[in-house]
Order: structure tokens, then C-alpha cells, then sequence
């Protein structure tokens, strides 16, 4: 559905009702689309972001090699006694 932005000052409650419903609303200026109204996701919840988190900490663990000590990765550009080669 298309409407003009001057026609949807009158009828605001009723475009955002039928966006919230799942309708395409599109609001136009002078003949071309200008912007769409959507419905915003609800934000999850406590619980929700701690299991979001934890799914994340899950990956990156599965993904994480072992490797090299970050301490010792740089150690090849000096000499024994600590200064640059």
C-alpha cells in the first residue's frame, strides 16, 4: 500500500496498525517511495540476551586453536640480550 505523506497526517494510528499487522506501508513524496513503515522486533529479554551470549561464547570457543603464546609471537625480531635485530 502507497500513500502520500500529505494523506497519511490523517490516518496515522490506522497505517501504523495495518505495519504493525504485516502490511507493506510505504509513504510517498511527490510520486516516489520515500520511506516504509515496519514494525520493530521486540527486544529480548534478560534471559534471552544471556542465552544470545552464551551461544556466543560457545562458538567462539569451539572455533579458538591452540597457538603460540601471544607473549612469545614477537620474540623472533629480538636478540638474546632483549634488543631489536
Amino acid at each position: 500500500m502507497q500513500v502520500s505523506v500529505t494523506d497519511a497526517k490523517g490516518q496515522l494510528t490506522e497505517l501504523v496498525r495495518r505495519a504493525e499487522a504485516g502490511d507493506e506501508v510505504i509513504l510517498t513524496r511527490h510520486g516516489h517511495a520515500a520511506v516504509r513503515l515496519v514494525p520493530i522486533k521486540a527486544m529480548p529479554g534478560k534471559e534471552g540476551r544471556r542465552t544470545l551470549m552464551e551461544a556466543a561464547r560457545a562458538a567462539g570457543a569451539a572455533k579458538m586453536k591452540a597457538g603460540p603464546s601471544a607473549a612469545r609471537s614477537q620474540d623472533f625480531l629480538y636478540g638474546d640480550d632483549g634488543m631489536p635485530e
